[in-house]
């Protein structure tokens, strides 16, 4: 077993197993290391005290092999799915104090600066997950071969309250260039989008990309060519003084309008790469080592600890049924062409593989929803993240039809029409008599009941809830609606199918709003109550910006909709009473059809609030009060969700605060810096004066109060 304990924990340790290969030409001996932690697939490869230890043994090794003059050459590759999936989060979050984690820092650079200054060719041959210290370790290698199946290298650090801490933020912009440094470093993990392997390559973060089916031998035959001279593999120049610094002070903007200081880890990793291009190796990477150990023992950290455990640990549902209750799904239909419903049947024809057939009223409906699978298809193919051959199969297993009895032969029959119940139930009640006994019934409602959609039906028992956010593709959360009459069978089958499609699901009761957008909609009609009440529109947008949310709470509004929004939020306060408050100057926007906010400034940049629509609100106010500072309606807001989720885990929405958390990390962008939402109410004292108590039991976040 490849355990041992460092500070009372438990480390995974990662070995560092190097062999000979003869490469071939005649050019001399390759060391081959490979980072194995001896377990399966299903055990990530990562990176904590003692597996740094045994690398930096290993490669100390082999160089006084190199200095002996019996290796021509170094490579590093990884056990198979992974070369390393990062530095080793349970051991960072348990670090006890600074000079600890300034070892930690220390370490890796130690480690990785044998392979810059080996005396002879380092590659690394990157077969798998590369992550983080992953990724940074191939970096510090002088060259980088790929599999073409590798979906996932980043630098997700700044996303977790972290630094590129082991050279990424030195090597990466004097590698590709400043600008897409900062993509790589501030934005993909702020996105939570890692590169696949033709990306990263095309971007200039890997050389060469291979065949998986041949990948470590074709790896060996280039590095012959590049050790020969036969591959002269070009970098690029580094940028001028002139254009780093115009990136960095734009990047610095756009942090503070979108960040707004809520969080350190952007802006230390944006000054480490600002002093990259006329710093040292030795001074760069010093520098990380203090930023490191700053980051490391701050509340940010901690909380991105406790949320990349949740996001980890969601691929095992809390609560779900035996997935060998699961119903089998070949086929599935989609009742609707919208929007929505187009980006579900592409989502299903991709990942699941089966066919889909998607149905509406009119032809016309229908043209316009296959018309939407075709155009998002276009974009894949156009920026090369799907082939012209794949687009074909992906496109000729989506059909549309105005015929209900098309939904005869599929196994599972998704709704995805207007919010209207009577339209759901009587879209249900045509369904059930062309639809098969064992076929599964899944509405994609936001808020409105599942069990009174099935009320009326002969077998109730065969509905459950998917719950896709949109955009469908991107978001990765489906809650997964246990309705009062769902079979075990139908609730498997739904968690069966998240998984096919790489979601994680979290299992919610049906109550209304469920997790979500119970919470959303709530904390956007306490911002619009303030309004109401005298807070200027201007105030009140800007009020959440120490929070760090993706986006600013009228932004917001105008990416959910607002008519969707008031509907969600009159059908919330119909359920839930009063803390749900009503909105006459909404009211008014939506009737108008008045824009909310404007375009924004600059690309990445947040969508200003329009100042018209303080007229809106003014001229339609019928009751008065104190206007809030921004402060003020923080406050608000906070307060407002304390008692929310209270209300929640008394009703048994979710079977743990965690489960929020989760659904509001993935569903709506709840920053992992936060550790998610109960976290936050518990470090900031919401919680016990709100609630009289804590909401997570002690210690599981381990954040202080």
């Amino acid at each position: 077993m490849s355990t041992q304990t460092t500070e009372g924990r438990a480390e995974r340790v990662s070995h560092a197993l190097a062999r000979d290969v003869v490469l071939p030409g005649g050019v001399g001996t390759l060391a081959l290391v490979t980072i194995d932690n001896g377990l399966d697939h299903t055990k990530p490869t990562t990176l904590g005290p003692l597996g740094i230890a045994e690398l930096t043994a290993t490669l100390t090794a082999v160089q006084a092999r190199v200095a002996a003059g019996e290796i021509a050459a170094v490579a590093v590759t990884g056990k198979p799915y992974y070369l390393a999936a990062g530095a080793d989060l349970t051991q960072i979050g348990t670090v006890p104090g600074r000079d600890g984690a300034l070892l930690l820092g220390q370490g890796g650079h130690a480690a990785y600066e044998l392979l810059h200054s080996m005396g002879v060719p380092t590659f690394a041959f990157v077969n798998g997950v590369a992550l983080g210290g992953g990724l940074e370790l191939a970096l510090n290698c002088d060259y980088r071969t790929v599999a073409s199946d590798v979906r996932a290298l980043a630098l997700p650090e700044t996303g977790l309250g972290l630094v590129p801490g082991w050279g990424g933020a030195y090597v990466v912009p004097r590698l590709i260039g400043v600008e897409k440094a900062l993509d790589v470093i501030l934005t993909r993990p702020a996105a939570n989008k890692p590169f696949a392997a033709v990306e990263a390559t095309t971007l200039g973060l890997m050389d060469v990309v291979l065949d998986p089916a041949d990948f470590l031998e074709e790896s060996i035959r280039w590095a012959a060519r590049v050790v020969s001279g036969e591959v002269v593999v070009e970098r690029r120049e580094l940028d001028s003084a002139e254009v780093w610094d115009g990136v960095v002070a734009a990047a610095r903007q756009r942090l503070d309008a979108v960040i707004n200081r809520s969080r350190p880890a952007p802006y230390r990793a944006l000054d480490l790469v600002a002093a990259a291009r006329t710093a040292s190796r030795e001074e760069a990477f010093a520098a990380e080592d203090e930023a490191l150990a700053d980051l490391i023992m701050s509340d940010e950290m901690r909380a991105s600890v406790y949320a990349f455990g949740l996001v980890s640990g969601g691929k095992k549902p809390v609560g779900a049924p035996d997935r060998s209750l699961a119903q089998p799904v070949t086929r599935v239909g989609i009742v609707g062409a919208g929007l929505m419903a187009a980006q579900i049947a592409m989502l299903f024809a991709q990942r699941l593989g089966v066919p889909v057939v998607m149905r509406d009223l009119d032809q016309e409906r229908v043209d316009k929803g296959l018309a939407a699978v075709r155009s998002s298809v276009d974009r894949l193919t156009s920026t090369g993240r799907m082939s012209e051959s794949a687009a074909s199969r992906l496109l000729g297993s989506i059909q549309g039809t105005t015929d209900l009895a098309e939904f005869a032969t599929c196994d599972l029959v998704i709704e995805a029409v207007t919010e209207i119940l009577d339209l759901k139930k009587r879209v249900f009640a045509e369904l059930e008599t062309v639809i098969s006994p064992t076929a599964i019934l899944a509405t994609n409602t936001s808020a409105l009941s599942v069990s009174a959609m099935a009320a009326d039906l002969q077998h109730p028992e065969r509905v459950v809830g998917l719950h896709f956010f949109n955009p469908v593709a991107a978001m990765p959360l489906v809650e997964v609606v246990q309705a009062e009459h769902t079979s075990l069978e139908a609730l498997a089958t739904g968690f069966a199918v998240a998984a096919k499609l790489r979601k994680t699901a979290v299992l919610v009761a049906d109550r209304p709003g469920f997790v979500v957008n119970r919470l959303l909609v709530l904390l956007l009609g306490v911002i619009v109550d303030a309004v109401e009440k005298g807070t200027p529109v201007e105030v009140a947008d800007r009020a959440l910006r120490p929070l760090g949310l993706p986006m600013p709470p009228f932004e917001l509004f105008d990416l959910v909709g607002p008519a969707v929004g008031l509907h969600v939020l009159t059908s919330l306060r119909e359920e839930l009473g009063d803390r749900f408050p009503r909105s006459p100057g909404l009211e008014k926007l939506v009737a108008e059809g008045t824009t909310v906010v404007l375009p924004a400034k600059a690309k990445g940049l947040p969508k200003p609030v329009d100042p018209a629509i303080q007229a809106v609100f003014d001229s339609s106010r019928e009751t008065t009060g104190t206007p809030l500072d921004e402060a003020g309606v923080l406050d608000s807001v906070l307060s407002a969700l304390t008692v929310e989720v209270g209300h929640m885990l008394e009703e048994g929405v979710v079977a743990t605060p965690q489960q929020i958390d989760l659904c509001m990390i993935l569903g709506a962008g709840w920053g992992f810096h936060l550790g998610g939402l109960t976290p936050y109410l518990d470090r900031t004292g919401y919680s016990e004066r709100v609630l009289g108590r804590r909401i997570l039991p002690d210690g599981v976040a381990n954040v202080p109060a």
